[in-house]
């Protein structure tokens, strides 16, 4: 087990003396357990906030095709087995449907969404014949926009006709709003926005009323979030996060994003690469500290 990327645990002087509580925060998905990639994750958030500062938990249920509350059980006590403890209650997403459909119609509002009927497929295809077919976003295969060109009326036909849809950002039109933008990362220091890398992202689909980039804007700021978390893999998505506040009239918080776990062919340990689950190690006879040990968690 190996770590990528670079990690620089203390925070910034300059702006920590601004702060005068730090909140982190952890959010997993129960779609699975608890990995040692979740477990670094956990761990990195808990020690930002410090030990007498506040440190959040949240469940992020959006998926609730694959979400199951055994996974979210076993979670809790994993991270209570590791010596890990939250402020209570813990924030579900799935009790947050109304506060991702405010910031919709808010978005709305602006003219900056509109409904997307490409499938994958036709996305690809399309982006091959716009010659887009190389150009690559941190979410996959570049969108050419080829419904942003749809009449409001060919785009009511077509929803009320049952048609599955994703709605996009107009993503032009929103960096055009806010102008030059800029968000600070504990480790990489200041950073000017570039969210027109990812085009016009999805924020919501037709059955599932939000995206990974809105769910996490809206509630880090409704929770209070001063210094957002996670794994380098996630980076150039706050560039996408810190226009949506822009746009939202949302708090910008620091970000810090921590070295990646990977196996010994230098891929990302995850649940979907199956790695050893943490309640795995806990039955084979580790105890906590063995575990930090194996993970690289040296505080």
């Amino acid at each position: 087990m190996t770590f990528i990327g670079t990690c620089l645990c203390g925070g910034n002087a300059a702006t920590d003396n601004l702060m005068v509580v730090a909140v982190t925060r952890f959010a997993p998905s129960p779609t699975g357990y608890l990995h040692p990639g979740h477990a670094y994750a956990a761990l990195f958030a808990r020690h930002q906030a410090g030990t007498a500062e506040r440190f959040l938990m949240r469940i992020e249920d959006i998926d609730s095709t694959r979400c199951r509350p055994e996974f979210e059980d076993a979670i809790f006590h994993d991270l209570k087995w590791l010596g890990l403890d939250w402020e209570k209650p813990v924030l579900r997403q799935s009790n947050r449907t109304k506060a991702y459909r405010q910031a919709l119609d808010q978005l709305q509002a602006m003219d900056l969404l509109y409904p997307c009927f490409c499938s994958r497929r036709e996305i690809a295809e399309n982006s091959q014949l716009s010659g887009m077919a190389t150009k690559r976003t941190p979410d996959g295969v570049f969108y050419p926009g080829t419904c942003r060109a749809l009449s409001k009326n060919q785009r009511s036909e077509r929803m009320a006709s049952g048609a599955p849809y994703a709605l996009r950002l107009d993503m032009k039109s929103a960096l055009a709003i806010t102008g030059p933008l800029h968000w600070h990362d504990r480790s990489r220091g200041r950073q000017s926005c570039q969210a027109g890398l990812f085009g016009d992202v999805v924020l919501a689909r037709k059955h599932i009323h939000t995206s990974y980039h809105l769910a996490v804007t809206v509630d880090d700021h409704f929770q209070g979030i001063t210094v957002v978390t996670r794994g380098l893999d996630l980076f150039q998505s706050s560039h996408v996060h810190r226009l949506l506040q822009a746009l939202l009239g949302l708090d910008t918080p620091e970000y810090h994003h921590h070295r990646l776990l990977t196996d010994d062919d230098g891929v990302k340990l995850s649940k979907r690469k199956f790695s050893t689950p943490i309640r795995d190690l806990r039955q084979q006879g580790l105890t906590p500290e063995q575990v930090k040990t194996l993970i690289g968690w040296m505080q």
